[in-house]
């Protein structure tokens, strides 16, 4: 429906129906738009306001005197009993004046055609504006639900809490991991993770009775909560070195480890 919003607010519909030069299905479908969306409602007023001003910026007021010389012209007595029949050699002054007025108004008409035109051209850049402001509120709006759902599961009550920091091979390394066995989601936070080798990377692995299993890598651009697989009966979590582009080793080297038995 936006897209169909759209392509009616860039047509030339509006202006059409402005200044009367339209079809009848065009009309009615102009009328339905002015009446079902605000928004071209706002903008066929906004056209209206701006022929307006330009109509009277545009204006020319006829001298006065017009008026009562034309009604001193067509006056006639009571008396007047011969008509004159034979055709002035002279050009009546009204023909002049209406043959200006004539030229006056059609300079006046292509004047208001070409601001018209600007007109339009100026509101299309209007409503792409409104749309591309309109796209970053609701990406905006969704980066925002993103977050407060996100927020939602840390304050759960049942998410539980893990702080994971490294030991003597990695002292600066940092994560948080939240589990929460009722949902059955996992995610960790990215703190802080010492540079490596470009040829290294870091695992988070998780320890079950008789395996452990790799829970995918960690990367310190990745500073952000990040999903991970939910290990049912996992006893502990540990961040581990590996070799990039080699299969996943449990024998790497571990870095931190952080059990999740019960106390």
């Amino acid at each position: 429906m936006e897209k169909k919003l759209q392509i009616f607010l860039k047509s030339d519909l509006l202006n059409k129906y402005l200044v009367g030069d339209i079809s009848l299905d065009e009309s009615k479908e102009v009328e339905h738009f002015i009446s079902t969306y605000p928004e071209v409602a706002q903008a066929y007023e906004k056209l209206q306001d701006n022929l307006e001003i330009v109509a009277k910026a545009g204006a020319v007021e006829a001298p006065t005197y017009i008026l009562g010389d034309i009604l001193e012209s067509l006056k006639t007595t009571e008396d007047t009993k011969v008509i004159q029949l034979a055709p002035q050699r002279k050009t009546p002054w009204y023909s002049i004046a209406a043959s200006a007025a004539a030229i006056l108004f059609a300079a006046t008409s292509f004047m208001l055609y070409q601001q018209n035109i600007e007109l339009n051209s100026e509101n299309n850049v209007v409503v792409d504006e409104i749309f591309d402001l309109r796209s970053d509120i609701e990406s905006n709006n969704s980066k925002l639900d993103e977050l407060s759902k996100e927020l939602m599961k840390l304050n759960n009550p049942d998410s539980k809490k893990y702080v994971i920091n490294g030991n003597e091979r990695a002292k600066n390394l940092k994560t948080v991991a939240y589990i929460n066995p009722i949902e059955k989601t996992s995610m960790i936070d990215v703190i802080t993770l010492p540079q490596l080798p470009k040829e290294q990377q870091y695992q988070i692995w998780a320890e079950l009775q008789d395996r452990m299993v790799n829970l995918g890598i960690l990367d310190e651009s990745d500073r952000k909560l990040k999903q991970i697989p939910y290990m049912e009966d996992a006893l502990a979590l540990s961040i581990k070195i590996g070799t990039k582009g080699d299969n996943a080793n449990e024998n790497d080297t571990e870095v931190a480890e952080i059990s999740l038995k019960e106390e």
